[in-house]
């Protein structure tokens, strides 16, 4: 880390500086400024202007602005890849695709992103593989940068850059909390209020650092609105709008107002609370063997048309039995 910047990484898949730059600084072009004072390529940095996830004083700037003393600078960048990251032939649900974008329909079981225990079969493995197939190249050996993902047991879309400059105009519109995800969600009991917005901060829980948990005075704002689509006797078929994207954020908020997802044992969704136990259908949904949790709905401002598109993913087979159950009763 450099003296005089703040750093901070997403919970998606891009990091974030903010620097002051220093009185005594001569003028200089921001594009070689910045890749000396990060350490970051300039590739990346002149893409990341050219999109307009690297900003003076708020405002986007070009490639040849010269800095000055006492510029404030924001820096959005994506993640490097794992070094580790191999090629892998693994079938993709494609959706969408054009020049600049793919969209991916994630089937439940699938990791996002190499990590501890998880370093092959993952989604990044196989867009390496698609890339490199198809001579997809984001300035990064093929090697896909992902800009945001979901849970190894949640279903449904994401969206994957192709190269630097979409990745960095996707990156500030989830930094503004400006792209559009809906999920759809399976929870225990019926919410109270039916539609309501949680905004409680998110951190790992001190007795269990693989869940996240709400804390009055540290964390990570979260903010998820929830609506009550249909209720059954014991559970709610439910509508949540993320407008941050915070690890487990829908499953830890959810657990927090006591409406925990069917099927999510971290967070105590694998059985029915107390006073469900003996509800129509209560005995049938502790057996759904993951969250109960789809990422139903995307939508974005496109990198090169500068238009609003819109995708939605219906439920997969499993979660959609699911309901069709519940409906029975």
């Amino acid at each position: 880390m450099m003296v005089g910047a703040d750093f901070s990484v997403s919970d998606e898949g891009y990091e974030v500086f903010s620097l002051m730059v220093d009185p005594g600084q001569t003028p200089q072009r921001i594009d070689l400024f910045l890749a000396r004072r990060l350490g970051k390529p300039r590739t990346k940095i002149q893409a990341g202007l050219r999109a307009g996830s690297i900003t003076v004083g708020g405002q986007p700037v070009k490639p040849s602005y010269k800095v000055r003393p006492g510029d404030a600078i924001r820096v959005i960048i994506p993640q490097p890849p794992p070094p580790e990251l191999v090629p892998e032939a693994i079938p993709l649900q494609i959706r969408y695709e054009d020049d600049d974008l793919l969209i991916i329909n994630k089937p439940a079981g699938m990791v996002v992103h190499p990590g501890y225990a998880n370093y092959t079969g993952t989604l990044a493995n196989a867009l390496y593989h698609y890339f490199l197939t198809h001579h997809i190249c984001p300035e990064e050996e093929h090697k896909p940068l992902l800009v945001h993902r979901i849970d190894k047991d949640t279903s449904g879309l994401l969206v994957v850059p192709k190269h630097l400059e979409a990745h960095a105009f996707l990156a500030r519109q989830f930094f503004d909390h400006s792209i559009e995800r809906r999920y759809l969600a399976v929870v225990w009991g019926h919410p109270n209020p039916p539609a309501d917005t949680i905004e409680g901060r998110l951190a790992r829980d001190t007795r269990d650092r693989r869940r996240m948990r709400v804390y009055p005075d540290h964390g990570k704002e979260a903010v998820t609105h929830y609506r009550t689509l249909e209720t059954y006797p014991a559970a709610a078929l439910i509508e949540c709008r993320l407008e941050t994207g915070r690890t487990h954020q829908i499953r830890a908020h959810m657990r927090h107002i006591g409406h925990p997802l069917i099927g999510d044992e971290r967070y105590g969704g694998h059985q029915p609370p107390p006073p469900l136990r003996k509800a129509p259908g209560a005995g049938r949904l502790k057996t759904f063997p993951r969250q109960a949790l789809h990422a139903h709905t995307l939508g974005f401002i496109h990198p090169r048309t500068r238009r609003h598109v819109h995708f939605t993913e219906p439920l997969p087979e499993d979660m959609a039995g699911l309901v069709a159950g519940l409906r029975e009763h």
